[in-house]
């Protein structure tokens, strides 16, 4: 008994040791997160989870060689796609005829399809000229890029008609043959969406919405607002136009407008690659507000019960313009389609498809120099991130699957697409296939860097599985690292691909790590599993190209002039 009873102090200290180990280790555990937000606590454990899942990566890391880089740009010829990229809505079905350049809203299909509806019952109505039998052909091709088309010569049609007259006169400004034939075909304007919520704070607090009263709260950090890429879209060109109005209406490019456009940008957490990407965004709830043309949002029954439309900028009536120097009889033909389309019984269709609907509105914008149009643009590319700099890593594909033409068309794109990157930026490169290289560490892309990176990229051969996780776990690693040293870097991945994974890690390991650190992430597919590429690009609304061999190089430069 006694021998039994001894033991009992011995026990009893055992389990007060045992209680207050844990009552410490808790009490550690509890404080450690005291004072931090759950962002901060978020983004420790996705830093910790990520640094877990790269330990068991395989990386090597491959020396870079340079290689000369030429500072001419590429032809903008030769970053064109063919032209049968872009459809012919409405053929012609007479020898005598006119091809006509239309923007989306008018040449696409169901309520967008008013042009196409007037082209086809044109091409039946039997109109002469100069006793033949005229018809039109339609071809539905983006504002920018029939600009495009028309200043490099690639593909030059007989009349054009953009969403607004800012193409045009960036046609003639850059010394391209044009002439106004109409100012209006069917009456659209552009806006900005606001959901109802937002707007109604910013109606108490501000008295009115008007692109003023948007300007300052995103100068003030309290809207998150998205727009388009003003190289491809019509409602973004015109909303850099009208955004730097705002801060100067006697000179856009002084010091004063300069300086504010750069604290907008500051806080605009989104510049999309096109509307739709834009729209998808939008439904997610990531943005308060968003450009789009009237006529799109009127068709949205979604979008007309949770937002609210605000016009701003310069009128979107399709003009249509002469290209070149149009014979008489094509003229003749113009005429005849132009008096066509604008008759009583289009304009009443074109009500029916959402066109027509603000004609009150007048521009509180003076009319825009065409000189400065360019100029704005570059203005845009110089200081889209703010003071920000841009941290991206590529991750290239180089398994087996991506041998020959897949292969040989991402090095040409990569190569050519650097010609699109600002200097200022910082990036780095990464490879996979069975394992993971590191074929160049982040460094600002100067001409060494761009060098190496070129040299980089030209040395790239294909074999083995396909490890796409492991490689985007290595980019992240690195993105966080040059985080680490640069706190205020704007970080992003750009995966290109075939999108076929069979090795290391998926992208359920990763998902989460991506959500919380909110870090975009562009994937470029070649000869592609498209849907795959898309799954991870939409984690965070990035955009995802299928870049097929004839026009990656356009959408790259786009998406580079968007994002970088």
């Amino acid at each position: 008994m006694q021998q039994r009873n001894s033991k009992k102090p011995v026990a009893l200290l055992a389990v007060l040791a045992i209680v207050m180990f844990g009552v410490i280790y808790l009490g550690i555990s509890f404080t450690q997160d005291r004072g931090k937000d759950q962002t901060v606590i978020s983004t420790e454990n996705a830093t910790e989870k990520l640094d877990s899942l790269y330990r068991k990566v395989a990386v090597e890391t491959v020396e870079a060689r340079k290689e000369p880089v030429t500072l001419e740009e590429t032809a903008l010829e030769d970053t064109l796609p063919d032209i049968d990229k872009s459809p012919v809505t409405v053929e012609n079905t007479t020898d005598d005829y006119i091809e006509i350049f239309a923007s989306p809203e008018k040449a696409g299909s169901d309520k967008d399809g008013w042009l196409n509806e007037v082209a086809e019952d044109f091409n039946h109505a039997g109109i002469q000229v100069n006793g033949s039998t005229v018809s039109v052909k339609v071809r539905n091709v983006a504002s920018g890029l029939g600009k495009d088309y028309i200043l490099s010569g690639k593909y030059v049609p007989d009349a054009y008609t953009p969403s607004n007259e800012l193409w045009g006169d960036m046609i003639s400004d850059q010394g391209g043959k044009v002439t106004l034939f109409k100012e209006r075909l069917v009456g659209n304007v552009a806006g900005i969406v606001l959901s109802k919520s937002k707007n109604d704070e910013l109606t108490k607090k501000y008295g009115a919405i008007n692109l003023k009263t948007i300007t300052d709260a995103v100068a003030n950090n309290e809207i998150a607002m998205g727009y388009t890429n003003p190289f491809a879209s019509s409602t973004g060109l015109n909303f850099l136009l009208s955004t730097l109005s705002t801060f100067d209406s006697q000179n856009p490019f002084s010091e004063t407008a300069i300086s504010g456009f750069e604290k907008f940008q500051e806080n605009i957490p989104f510049v999309a690659y096109t509307t739709i990407q834009m729209r998808e965004s939008a439904k997610t709830g990531a943005l308060d507000g968003f450009i789009m043309e009237y006529q799109t949002y009127i068709n949205d029954t979604e979008l007309k019960g949770d937002y609210v439309f605000t016009p701003f900028g310069i009128r979107h009536d399709s003009p249509i313009y002469a290209i070149g120097d149009l014979s008489a009889e094509k003229q003749a033909i113009l005429r005849e389609f132009v008096q066509f389309a604008t008759s009583e019984t289009y304009a009443a269709k074109a009500v029916e498809y959402g066109f027509n609907g603000l004609d009150e509105y007048k521009s509180e914008m003076k009319s825009v120099d065409k000189q400065q149009i360019t100029k704005a643009q570059k203005l845009w590319k110089e200081k889209k991130n703010g003071t920000k700099k841009i941290s991206a890593v590529f991750v290239a594909d180089i398994s087996g699957s991506m041998d020959g033409e897949p292969l040989n068309n991402l090095k040409k794109s990569l190569i050519t697409g650097a010609e699109y990157i600002g200097k200022d930026n910082s990036i780095g490169l990464v490879t996979y296939s069975d394992d993971v290289n590191i074929n160049l560490p982040v460094g600002k892309f100067d001409l060494n860097h761009r060098s190496l990176f070129t040299g980089a990229v030209m040395d790239l051969e294909a074999s083995g599985g396909t490890a796409t996780f492991d490689g985007m776990i290595v980019a992240l690693k690195m993105l966080m690292e040059e985080k680490a040293a640069n706190p205020d870097a704007k970080l992003m991945l750009f995966v290109l691909s075939d999108g076929e994974t069979n090795r290391g890690h998926s992208l359920n390991d990763i998902e989460g790590i991506l959500r919380t650190l909110k870090i975009p992430v562009y994937t470029i597919g070649y000869n592609a599993n498209i849907s795959a590429l898309n799954n991870i690009s939409s984690i965070n609304e990035a955009a995802s190209i299928n870049a097929e061999s004839d026009d990656v190089i356009y959408k790259l430069a786009s998406l580079f002039n968007a994002q970088m």
